[in-house]
């Protein structure tokens, strides 16, 4: 599935996205779902591979992206300047956030992180609609956003961020069922 590069192709990519790593989850049994992730050492470097341990922290992690383009969304539309990235992170040290994310959520509960990420969706799904398609396309249109554009950070925020989930899903139902 190419980019989406206009408002209607961003909502039906994020919907279809998030739909789809629901259905996937919906296919594994509940321990499955609640078992501890098994990648071992052969899955990939990035440093996710290592962090997330089981499908809540990949829930909570979706979570907190989509309270990070919520809130700086909603704080520039106020008047408010402020960064996508909360200090002191930075586009290099993000990383080091997404270990706070983790930490912040160990004692969350898995049937809360589900809720806690389908209300974040409709939230996020709802701040797009209100935007047309050359605010959130248009480079420039929205100075805040700098030389991206406000749609950029919202595909990332959805249907790539699901697509990420969904990979690493399947590679969990994978190796689940392999043990």
């Amino acid at each position: 599935m190419p980019r989406p590069a206009a408002k209607p192709d961003l909502i039906k990519a994020a919907n279809e996205q998030f739909e789809k790593m629901w259905k996937l989850i919906g296919s594994m049994t509940n321990d499955g779902q609640n078992a501890a992730f098994n990648f071992g050492d052969d899955i990939g470097t990035e440093a996710h591979w290592k962090r997330d341990k089981n499908l809540r922290d990949v829930l909570v992690h979706l979570y907190e992206w989509h309270q990070l383009l919520l809130d700086w969304v909603n704080a520039n539309r106020s008047g408010k300047a402020k960064s996508f990235l909360p200090a002191p992170y930075n586009w290099r040290t993000y990383g080091d956030m997404n270990v706070e994310f983790w930490k912040k959520h160990q004692s969350t509960p898995y049937e809360t992180s589900k809720e806690m990420l389908r209300e974040s969706h409709e939230k996020v799904m709802v701040l797009i609609d209100g935007f047309s398609n050359e605010e959130l396309f248009e480079k420039g249109c929205l100075p805040w956003a700098g030389t991206s554009t406000l749609g950029s950070y919202c595909v990332s925020e959805t249907s790539s961020h699901y697509d990420w989930a969904i990979k690493k899903i399947k590679a969990h139902i994978k190796t689940y069922k392999a043990s």
